[in-house]
C-alpha cells in the first residue's frame, strides 16, 4: 500500500489539509488539475449524473489510495536496521 501512496504522491495526487469537506479527495484532484476545490466537486457531481452509482466505487477507492498531506509531509520511516554493537 505504501508503494501506491508513494506513486500517487509523485504524481501530485495528495489529499490536502485545507479545503477538505469529507476526505479531501476532490480537493486533491482539483489541486492536481489546477482547479478550485468547488469546481472539482461540481465536475465530479456532473460526472456522477452521467455515470450514476459510480460514486459508490470511485470516491472511497480514491480516499484509500490517495495519501494525506500529513503522511507525505511526515512519512513514517520503514523499520530501520538496528545499529551494530
Amino acid at each position: 500500500m505504501d508503494e501506491i501512496h508513494q506513486s500517487f504522491a509523485r504524481q501530485g495526487l495528495i489529499r490536502p489539509r485545507e479545503g477538505r469537506v469529507l476526505g479531501g479527495v476532490l480537493a486533491g484532484l482539483g489541486q492536481r488539475l489546477g482547479l478550485a476545490p468547488w469546481t472539482a466537486r461540481l465536475l465530479f457531481v456532473l460526472v456522477l449524473m452521467v455515470l450514476p452509482g459510480s460514486q459508490i466505487l470511485i470516491y472511497p477507492v480514491l480516499w484509500v489510495l490517495m495519501p494525506s498531506e500529513e503522511t507525505v509531509a511526515h512519512p513514517v520511516p520503514a523499520s530501520s536496521p538496528s545499529p551494530a554493537a
